[in-house]
């Protein structure tokens, strides 16, 4: 279940941002005051949009297991300005399927409350667990339009990036 976010929220997505396997393609794992930061961005912007990255909410126990939605992408590469689909899962909710069918909610609501004509998605190389959920939306990688992640340093081993593409008449 995609919802707004609750303080209740912000005990396990520190936990789920603390976790080092969990966070092991993003630079570094956060520690409580800038996952709370986070949060707290992440509900403005909900609030001010009317979309962003919900909380994802396990419809059988309630359970907070992290987050999935749209965000418009706030570095320049050669495919931007464009709104991407992205999700981050604690350890346990990985395997069940949940990611790929809340970005299926997520993708639906850009195309057809949006109106987005083109939503896209990115991950480093190595993260096949997120370009398996990407190729399960539909999405195509465009090796054309891979690129170094401008917010990474030169000879950092996460910076290199692949793109993939939905376009609304695929979803």
């Amino acid at each position: 279940m995609l919802r707004a976010w609750k303080p209740s929220d912000l005990e396990p997505f520190a936990e789920l941002n603390a976790d080092r396997e969990g966070m092991a393609y993003f630079p570094a794992p956060l520690d409580r005051v800038a996952s709370d930061a986070l949060a707290d961005r992440i509900s403005a912007t909900i609030a001010g949009e009317g979309w962003g990255w919900w909380a994802v909410e396990l419809a059988s126990t309630g359970a907070f297991i992290g987050f999935t939605g749209l965000s418009r992408t706030t570095f320049d590469a050669s495919f931007t300005p464009a709104v991407e689909v992205g999700w981050r899962l604690a350890r346990s909710a990985w395997g069940h399927g949940y990611a790929t069918e809340a970005a299926t909610a997520a993708v639906g609501f850009g195309f057809e409350v949006l109106g987005l004509t083109e939503i896209v998605s990115f991950t480093v190389v190595g993260n096949l667990r997120s370009r398996a959920v990407m190729e399960r939306l539909g999405m195509v990688h465009d090796p054309r339009e891979d690129f170094d992640h401008p917010r990474l340093p030169v000879g950092h081993a996460l910076r290199r990036h692949v793109l993939y593409r939905l376009a609304r008449e695929s979803g």
